[in-house]
């Protein structure tokens, strides 16, 4: 590799810059971030997935939402982390560990041509309805259908940690006008410490769902692969779906899989975009 090397990939058309922490030759700032994840200035992406050293697994995952703030987990980011492992010769194995802030999964490549990842499963560890550890500001021991205020509107609301913190709302109709306007109003919210994740989430039968997501630190965004488990954690717990499901959202299916005890498995596609050295002139602006 060489210095300032980046590889633009989308999973369902959530897109992530992957860039190699011994290879930057400038610091990873909020300003830097957001310049690199503009679609103006920078390459333009829903985030940046950082390769870092780790002493707890084979690879260590940072992953910076394009506002600058950082993410515990994200499930597209962890599939294309793992493609570019594997397609850039970091792992020799199609099953390896990654360690991020929100705990440490298990990666496997399941399809591949060519010698590139086409499908990755995702082992996203457990989902936990603790509302301390979630955390949300609730008095009950679980946060499942508490009435949110708003200003101009209640939702009933039904919260998880995947890692990261999800907010599930369950409705007869998806409208992404309305995602759009509450989203950014619920991800807000005081009732949530840490800002929070939003689904609006319509159950089409027992084996699919279909899910609109405004992400937290990043807005609107066509597929989550955290979301996509929280939702299924949601609905297997109400006893609504089954216990493997199809998650559907705009930028595409993904594979979900809940057991006994609240694991969660993700399998879904990864496409590399681009790849490239980050210009001289947009690192000097970086510096």
């Amino acid at each position: 590799m060489m210095q300032n090397f980046f590889v633009k990939s989308h999973g369902l058309g959530n897109d992530y810059i992957v860039l190699n922490q011994n290879e930057l030759g400038f610091d990873l700032t909020e300003r830097t971030i957001r310049k690199i994840c503009d679609v103006h200035f920078g390459i333009g992406s829903d985030g940046i997935l950082l390769k870092v050293p780790s002493y707890n697994a084979n690879f260590g995952l940072r992953i910076l939402n394009p506002d600058g703030s950082e993410a515990e987990k994200s499930g597209n980011g962890l599939r294309i982390f793992a493609k570019y492992l594997f397609d850039y010769q970091f792992s020799k194995s199609r099953k390896f560990t990654i360690e991020t802030p929100g705990g440490l999964v298990q990666a496997e490549i399941i399809l591949e041509k060519n010698g590139k990842a086409k499908a990755v499963k995702v082992d996203m560890g457990k989902a936990v309805f603790s509302s301390p550890l979630i955390p949300v500001k609730s008095e009950n021991p679980e946060c499942m259908g508490e009435i949110l205020h708003l200003e101009y509107r209640d939702y009933l609301i039904h919260c998880v940690s995947l890692g990261n913190p999800h907010c599930v709302i369950l409705t007869e109709e998806l409208d992404e006008k309305e995602v759009k306007i509450f989203g950014p109003q619920i991800e807000t919210n005081s009732f949530f410490p840490n800002r929070i994740n939003v689904q609006f989430a319509k159950v089409v039968s027992p084996t699919e769902v279909e899910v609109m997501i405004w992400e937290r630190g990043a807005g609107w965004t066509l597929a989550s692969g955290s979301s996509a488990c929280a939702v299924a954690a949601v609905a297997v717990k109400k006893g609504l779906t089954q216990k493997v499901l199809t998650i559907k959202m705009p930028g595409g299916d993904l594979k979900i899989e809940t057991d006994e005890f609240w694991n969660m498995r993700m399998t879904g596609d990864v496409c590399e975009i681009a790849s490239g050295v980050l210009s001289h002139e947009l690192v000097n602006d970086l510096i």
